[in-house]
């Protein structure tokens, strides 16, 4: 496996089989990369206007809880 392929999780379908498609894993980390960039960016922002680290961090958390699949069959 490149490192490529394993810098961010083994990408795996509901069924428990791999998401092995390499052009899905590069486009996978590829957005996780900006996504951390931007949250990082984000985060020190936070922390230079003087807002609370612990706050920052649950912000962040809060977002990611409040996605909604787009795909879902419960609809």
């Amino acid at each position: 496996m490149s490192q490529d392929e394993s810098r961010w999780a083994r990408w795996v379908r509901d069924d428990g089989s791999v998401v092995s498609c390499t052009e899905k894993v590069k486009v996978m980390n590829e957005n996780l990369d900006e996504l951390m960039q931007m949250a990082q960016d984000l985060f020190e922002d936070g922390l230079l206007m003087e807002v609370s680290e612990t706050q920052m961090r649950d912000v962040l958390m809060q977002m990611m809880h409040r996605l909604h699949n787009p795909y879902s069959q419960n609809r």
